[in-house]
């Protein structure tokens, strides 16, 4: 069988997740709601603004097992670079047409 994208000599490292992914979901339609009466957003939007809000902030990634310090970052923080994100995908959407 061939090794997968995220294998390496026979080591999976699928599960090593960026501990903000969970976090920028949570809270994106709390701040995309406050654009929905004068925008509409298709699937691409939505994955830029994840995408982008992500690559905004500081990554934070574990694994099973891992040892997390407390360096949290707040929600305020990433409700700011979700807007910063969202206003960036407003100016320049990319259209799927």
């Amino acid at each position: 069988m061939a090794e997968s994208e995220l294998t390496v000599k026979g080591f999976d490292l699928s599960r090593i997740r960026n501990r903000n992914e969970k976090r920028v979901a949570k809270l994106m339609p709390e701040i995309l709601d406050q654009y929905y009466e004068d925008y509409v957003f298709e699937q691409l939007d939505i994955e830029d603004i994840y995408a982008l809000t992500l690559n905004l902030l500081p990554a934070r990634y574990v694994q099973r097992g891992s040892i997390i310090l407390s360096d949290r970052i707040s929600d305020f923080v990433i409700k700011s670079k979700l807007r910063e994100a969202t206003e960036r995908v407003l100016e320049h959407p990319t259209r799927s047409d």
